[in-house]
């Protein structure tokens, strides 16, 4: 940590009160009360975009025949997404920054546009006590899909460390197939984090322990999350293995690198790694993103995040701390109030489109033990075992609001 540099902002007393208070802190992430300066505009609803920000590398494994290269595939996707998920705020603003706590029924929305096709995005808050967010990102021309749901669990020890509950789903239509119904299934687990650089008031995410992806055509690649003062000194550092199912030492590839900057691709175990094994180099600095296309604020849905927080977002941006109070009171308040109408008339929210599964799941039960995962998906700590409901979202794509019905929504769902 030698190598960081203190924040002035972090000098007053709101930071050594902050630092006091997550001392004894364990459980939602959003009951703390962070002091601005690490205060961020964007909402948790946003970060399910991180998964899809290379269409063409998300769509890439259903081009391939050999299933093992399709794993091997899907793992790189897998890697080059941690860089947004994980460091691009710390990156952008020198420090981690603490971000907006979802409302239930707030929804991201949004679009890919590029040489992969059209890819869309659809994230919405399914549950609030705990809360959690539910997604899915599907690419229309290969037909790849991705869906699941998160939450997090803190705790403090020296550092904030996070537990990521659930999990996702991808679906890869094989090429030799014709039907949908046919694709293979990967079983993916979220890694867990801890907070570095807190006494410094420039606090970045780090990755440790370990996560997998497990398909249902027998592969399966774990991720080993190192970071600094392991093996390379760097931090940010991982290696990772993919190997048949239950044959953890036949390693068929193996990577290693950096997730923040360039990993190598190997074929074989790592040991025999050299310049006649490399397949890859990937270097996020050379691969540019696709932007993603999000509505304009007049004509998103009165519960998207950007229309929703847009009067949270401009107090952030001024530093009018009193101004976000107020507007975030306003939210809050009205989220209370519709909670105790639902309870009064014995109805719950209706998700606009995610159901949670009562029935079994057919991958957790043929995947889950692979990684050890919950059969149930964590369903008992994130309020459901959420999947994207194609139906509902069916009948909600051509739905249109006049202003007079965005501005009751607006002022019953959001005090606004």
């Amino acid at each position: 940590m030698s190598d960081l540099t203190p924040n002035p902002q972090a000098t007053g007393s709101s930071w050594t009160s902050f630092l006091k208070s997550i001392a004894s802190f364990n459980g939602d992430l959003s009951s703390l009360t962070a002091p601005p300066f690490i205060l961020s505009s964007t909402s948790l609803t946003e970060f399910s975009s991180y998964w899809g920000e290379h269409p063409s590398v998300f769509a890439a494994p259903a081009k391939e025949e050999d299933p093992a290269r399709r794993a091997l595939l899907v793992l790189k996707w897998f890697l080059t997404t941690l860089k947004q998920q994980y460091a691009s705020r710390s990156e952008q603003y020198g420090n981690e920054k603490k971000p907006l706590n979802p409302f239930l029924g707030e929804l991201f929305l949004g679009k890919w546009e590029d040489a992969a096709g059209t890819t869309d995005l659809v994230s919405e808050q399914v549950n609030h006590h705990p809360p959690a967010t539910a997604y899915c990102i599907r690419n229309e021309a290969s037909g790849v899909q991705l869906q699941g749901y998160n939450a997090q669990k803190a705790s403090f020890l020296k550092t904030i460390n996070i537990k990521q509950i659930g999990h996702a789903v991808l679906s890869v239509p094989v090429p030799s197939k014709t039907s949908e119904s046919e694709s293979e299934t990967y079983l993916i687990t979220l890694p867990s984090l801890h907070v570095e650089g807190l006494i410094f008031g420039a606090p970045f995410v780090e990755l440790d322990s370990s996560s997998s992806i497990t398909s249902s055509t027998g592969f399966t690649a774990k991720i080993q999350y190192l970071g600094k003062g392991w093996v390379s000194g760097k931090k940010n550092s991982f290696t990772a293995t993919l190997y048949p199912t239950g044959n953890e030492k036949d390693v068929l590839y193996n990577c290693s690198g950096q997730w923040t900057k360039a990993f190598e691709i190997h074929k074989g175990a790592a040991k025999h790694n050299s310049t006649k094994t490399l397949i890859e180099t990937w270097n996020p600095d050379t691969t540019p993103m696709s932007e993603l296309i999000i509505a304009p604020s007049e004509k998103q849905h009165p519960l998207e995040s950007r229309r929703a927080w847009a009067a949270v977002a401009e107090g952030i941006a001024k530093g009018d701390m009193d101004y976000v109070g107020r507007e975030k009171t306003k939210i809050e308040q009205a989220q209370r109030e519709m909670r105790k109408k639902e309870a009064a008339e014995g109805r719950q929210w209706e998700r606009r489109y995610f159901t949670a599964r009562a029935d079994a799941d057919e991958t957790l039960e043929a995947l889950a033990s692979h990684v050890n995962l919950a059969s149930n998906g964590d369903a008992d700590r994130t309020g459901g075992l959420w999947r994207f409901d194609a139906a509902k979202a069916a009948k909600v794509k051509d739905e249109t609001l006049n202003d007079e019905e965005k501005s009751t929504l607006a002022r019953v769902l959001l005090g606004q």
